[in-house]
């Protein structure tokens, strides 16, 4: 059985979806208006709008006859903590790690 974590990063793995995401962290959107940009039929983006909300990543209501698209931020909240757990290795600098070796382990750069 997913996990949320795995939940959310399956429905972000799409980049349909993804270009959804960004459209809602401008506003609120009516799903016709976030399926106009794309090419595909309102079935297919319900289907995306779907998968985000199962995920939690967005909200739906409807307001009268129309049905309103949310971003829900903190839904992303558990896949951010995970991520920055890999931001606190420093990236590795291949050129400086050359020099390093080559200062440690002068005799070694020699292919005798």
């Amino acid at each position: 059985m997913p996990t949320p974590l795995d939940t959310v990063f399956a429905a972000l793995a799409d980049p349909t979806r993804r270009r959804i995401l960004s459209m809602l962290l401008e506003d609120d959107m009516a799903v016709t208006d976030v399926a106009e940009p794309f090419e595909m039929s309102l079935a297919a983006i319900s289907k995306h709008l779907a998968i985000l909300a199962n995920a939690g990543l967005i909200a739906q209501e409807k307001r009268g006859r129309v049905k309103w698209c949310k971003l829900e931020p903190d839904a992303l909240k558990a896949a951010s903590v995970w991520m920055q757990g890999f931001g606190q290795f420093e990236p590795v600098h291949l050129d400086a790690f050359e020099r390093f070796l080559a200062a440690e382990f002068p005799d070694s750069s020699r292919n005798d």
